[in-house]
Formats: C-alpha cells, structure tokens, sequence
C-alpha cells in the first residue's frame, strides 16, 4: 500500500512511523469531540430555537445514525482503496458539516449538518486501524499496545475537553461557535494527511483500481443501509406506530444475508464472521456497553443542567472527573495483559455508578454528582481500550478497517438506543424523576454487560485460536515480538 520499505534481511526491524501518529489521533478524534461538545449544548440550542429534548435529542441521533451506517462502509472502501484518499475526503466533509452547523438558521438544517458531521467523522478511526496493521506488516511487529494506548488516551482527552470547551465557546460566541470549531480542526486534519500519510504506489495504477473497484459490493452496501437505517429510526421512536420499519428492516435484512452469502467478495463476509464468535461477542457487548455510556453522557449531563440547575459551563466541569479518570486508568492498564479483567471491573464500574444515580436528587451536594463521574471513569477508560484491542486481534487482518468500523456501528447503534431513552424518560423536561427512570435502564444494561462478561467461554480467542486460549494470551499490546509468519 505504501511507498515506504520495510527492513531488508538481517537488519535491525523497522521502527513504527511516529509521523502517523498526528492525523491518526486528530482524525480518531473528530468524532468523539462532537459527541462530548453536544452534550452541553442541547440546552442551549432548545431555549434559542424553542425545542424541547424530545426534539433537540435528534442531534445527537442523527450523527450516529450517519455514523452507525457510514463506518463500516468507509471502513471496507479503506481495505479496498487504503487511508488516505477516504481520510482527506472525510475530514474535508467535517469542515463544510462546520460551516452548515454554524450558519443553520433551524433545527432542521442543524440536524442535516450532524448527519454530514457523522459521514464526515467514518473515515478517522477505520483509517487509523488499518495504518496499524499495515505498520506491523512493514515493521514485522505485531505489538500495537503503545499506539492504540495512544488513540485511546487521545481520545478520552478530547472527551474531558469536550464539555469544558463546549461551555466556554458557548459563553463566548453562543452555541454556534461549537459548530464553527469543526473548520479550524478539519482543516489541520486536512494538511496532516496530506503531509504525512503513505501515497499509493503508482505503478499498474489504473489496472489496481479496476481490481479494486469490482471488489465493492454495492448491492450488498445498500440493502446493508436499507437495514440499518429502518432499525435506527425504529429505536429513536419506538412506537407499535411504526411497525413497518421492523418489517422494512427484517426484509432488508433477509435480502443481505441472501445477497453476502452468494457475493464473491461480500461487503460483511457473513461466513467469517458468522464463525468468529470472539468477534461477534464483541459487537454485542458493546453495543450495550454503550447504551450505559452515551445514556450518561447525554441524559445525566441535560440533568444537571435543567433539573439540578447548572450551567452549560459547569455542567461540563462536573463531567471532567469521569474523563480524566479514564485517562488515567488508560495509560495505567494499556499494557497490560488482561481483556477480561477491564472487562469485569468495567461492568462492575457502571453497575455503581447506576445505583448511585438513583440516590440522586435536585438537592444532593455537587460533591455527589462528582462522584458518580469519577466512578463512570473506570468503564469509560477500561471498557473502550479492551474493546479496541479485542477487534485488532480478533478480525481478519484483511479486513482491518471494516472490522473497526463494524465496531463502531455497534457502539452507535448503543448510544441511538440511550438517545431513545434519555428523550423517552425525560419528555418535555429533563426532570429529577427522568433521570432516575434513565437510571433504572442503565442499571439494567450494566446488569446484562457484566453477565455476558462473567459467563462468555469464548472470551479471549481470536480467530484460528485452539480451544481455550485466553485473552492475556492474545491481547498482549506490551511485548515487542516479531509477529510470527
């Protein structure tokens, strides 16, 4: 894929490009940063355009379903074409999704510059796993610990900046200026890429790309969308009303499974993964990991605007507790062995941080909303880096980028789900008593991600493992040993 050499024959192995690291991380990042950001202005962006969280939650909605439906399709055209052409035309999309959001005279055309956003955020975290696994099949190496430690700890950052930036712009240019943020950091993720990411070689080019291009299965990408895109609007309005989204999804779902089984190179080869339970175990506990996650983010933070009384501002700092936790529990347990034990003490993580929610009220001491912060900054730190070891390790290396995509797919379609639920528990207002219903689902969801933790056989194999090999086995990002042939 790339220009660079690798080491020749007895030479000392090839160290990995630090110069990646830059647009790797801020293309990585683009995404969590509107995720956060939004969080603190949902308020805001209510009173000025007279919309209700019912209403405004379709701006978090609606860049995860762009997302959810846009991963795993840049994720395969990555695979196919490489990172950089899909890396500069995505984060090119982030700065005109800025200049819409900025200038959006309604809430309509707001919502339509997040679904340009989430469309625009799919290529930075494909790309930026698909570099690693190229870099270990350059270098020899197979030891990704430092720099997925790295992408993780990037993002969490970005995370504890998020609503702390998102309330000073607010109180500085209004709730437009955090739209606006999105031209100045496109731009310099435009310039790193352009800089710094490999070049295709160009020899046979006109020849690869006709190879290349007959591998898309558009068929396949469509009747995936098709799907994806009827449970999604389903789950952020789940009424008996609209039961023909559940039919729409069902046959759309049929026709793709009839479709990628007779492909010859199928956009999701649903016999690889049909086999890889590892992998498939991860998706789904994902998936419910982050209905608990973005249920607090969202939910708990519109709380302790409008029910406990902060500002957007404060509201943000209560939040910087979770993140620079998970920061730190990050760096600590980056290198270290063990997937299931993040697991477990993650799931432990958001049971408590659930029940204590539910002691929560308008007139509980700031110290105690801090505290269920801090206490949602062990899954939060624990939770994303064992997820994205185990999909490094677990998927084919062949489909990398669209395996880290799919991933992220699950992790939206997790947090469309808590956009339901925060809007369903709160109504009109988000009140003490909505908050505590939202709680009670959390709880739930946390309940069935530490069981499916305690009780998976298949936890800690990757594809091609004998029975019984353990994820301290596999998931070791510490040791630097050449990656066997």
């Amino acid at each position: 894929m790339s220009e660079r050499k690798t080491a020749g024959p007895g030479k000392a192995p090839a160290a990995f490009d630090r110069r990646l690291l830059p647009p790797m991380m801020l293309g990585s990042v683009l995404n969590p940063i509107n995720s956060t950001i939004i969080a603190v202005t949902l308020i805001p962006i209510g009173d000025a355009l007279g919309a209700p969280p019912s209403q405004t939650a379709w701006l978090v909605s609606a860049l995860y379903l762009a997302t959810a439906l846009g991963q795993p399709v840049v994720g395969r055209l990555i695979d196919i074409f490489g990172p950089r052409r899909l890396f500069l035309v995505g984060t090119s999309l982030v700065g005109v999704a800025g200049v819409i959001g900025t200038l959006a005279p309604g809430l309509g055309v707001l919502i339509g510059s997040r679904v340009l956003l989430g469309f625009g955020t799919c290529a930075g975290y494909p790309a930026a796993m698909a570099l690693l696994r190229s870099e270990a099949g350059r270098t020899g190496q197979d030891s990704p610990g430092g720099v997925l430690t790295a992408l993780a700890v990037a993002n969490q950052t970005i995370a504890v900046i998020g609503p702390l930036l998102g309330g000073l712009l607010i109180g500085l240019g209004g709730w437009r200026a955090t739209f606006a943020l999105n031209v100045p950091l496109a731009a310099a993720a435009v310039l790193l890429g352009l800089l710094r990411l490999p070049k295709e070689a160009r020899t046979g080019e006109a020849p690869r790309r006709g190879r290349r291009a007959a591998q898309l299965d558009l068929p396949g990408m469509a009747l995936f969308a098709v799907l994806l895109v009827a449970l999604l609007l389903f789950l952020m309005n789940p009424h008996l009303r609209n039961w023909y989204l559940l039919v729409i999804a069902a046959a759309a779902g049929a026709a793709f499974g009839v479709r990628e089984l007779r492909a010859p190179t199928p956009f999701i080869d649903l016999r690889v993964l049909g086999g890889n339970t590892p992998l498939l175990v991860t998706y789904g506990r994902a998936l419910v990991a982050y209905v608990v996650a973005y249920s607090f983010l969202y939910g708990f933070t519109q709380w302790t605007e409008e029910g406990y009384g902060l500002s957007p501002f404060h509201a943000g700092l209560v939040q910087i507790p979770m993140f620079l936790v998970a920061i730190g529990i990050s760096i600590v347990t980056g290198r270290r062995r063990s997937v299931r034990g993040k697991l477990l003490v993650g799931g432990v993580g958001q049971v408590a941080a659930c029940v204590v929610m539910l002691t929560l009220t308008g007139d509980s001491p700031v110290w105690t909303l801090v505290a269920v912060a801090v206490v949602f900054g062990l899954p939060q730190g624990l939770n994303n880096l064992a997820f994205q070891n185990s999909v490094y390790f677990q998927s084919e290396p062949e489909r990398t980028a669209s395996s880290a995509g799919l991933l992220r797919t699950f992790a939206y379609v997790g947090s469309m789900v808590a956009a339901a639920t925060t809007a369903a528990s709160f109504g009109q207002r988000a009140d003490t008593g909505g908050m505590h219903h939202l709680a009670w689902i959390m709880l739930g969801a946390g309940v069935l991600y530490l069981l499916s933790t305690v009780f998976d056989r298949t936890l800690g194999r990757s594809p091609g493992d004998p029975p019984g090999r353990e994820a301290d086995a596999y998931a070791d990002a510490s040791a630097d040993t050449p990656r066997t042939p």
